[in-house]
């Protein structure tokens, strides 16, 4: 695991895998991998319930995540690859708060019944601890994992980001060359979901 995105959903997150695998860091772990790979979901199911897991055995074959699972489990991925860089992809927070409502925490959008429907409902508790329609909360909540984030990374392992920066800021934090073509931009709200994706419980378990 060379790159750990710890952004919230909804901050550019489908964009950023898709940048990293053209920069060679794929492939890119992201929500859409969990129907590509339902097996997973077990693994997941496991690490929200507190059991003991196998990080390299659920990232085997990935070089890089971002998006949910694994940004809510961002101190323990830290911590298990201590040398992977730390990507925090940000966005204004009103912002955020209306396409998060709108897509991933909007009802029509939730999985299907099954380990990750529960990963999802036990996770989102922990991150949030409030209804997914509570904007005032999310909002906070978003604030304070920006700022957790900030606090426990080392700002020479760590870069906060806007997918908007496009490719300069991010192949510099991970020494690589600015490619010729542009900077993708992936699922906006216009055409949410992608295909393969899985959006997240509109209530609590």
């Amino acid at each position: 695991m060379e790159v750990i995105g710890v952004g919230m959903g909804r901050t550019g997150t489908l964009s950023l895998k898709s940048a990293l695998e053209q920069l060679g860091f794929g492939p890119c772990y992201h929500m859409v991998e969990v129907e590509r790979e339902p097996e997973r979901g077990f693994a997941w199911l496991d690490a929200a319930q507190g059991e003991p897991v196998d990080w390299d055995e659920i990232f085997r074959g990935y070089r890089a995540t971002v998006d949910f699972p694994g940004r809510s489990f961002w101190r323990e991925l830290t911590s298990h690859y201590p040398r992977a860089k730390v990507l925090l992809s940000i966005r204004d927070p009103k912002q955020w708060c209306d396409s998060a409502m709108t897509t991933i925490y909007n009802p029509a959008n939730a999985p299907e019944p099954g380990p990750i429907h529960q990963v999802c409902g036990l996770r989102f508790q922990h991150d949030f601890g409030c209804d997914p329609q509570d904007a005032d909360r999310l909002i906070a909540a978003f604030r304070a994992h920006t700022a957790a984030v900030q606090k426990a990374i080392p700002p020479d392992r760590l870069l906060t980001y806007e997918v908007k920066q496009g490719w300069r800021p991010l192949c510099d934090f991970l020494g690589v060359p600015i490619p010729d073509e542009p900077f993708p931009r992936l699922n906006d709200r216009l055409t949410y979901p992608p295909p393969g994706s899985a959006g997240f419980p509109a209530s609590t378990p």
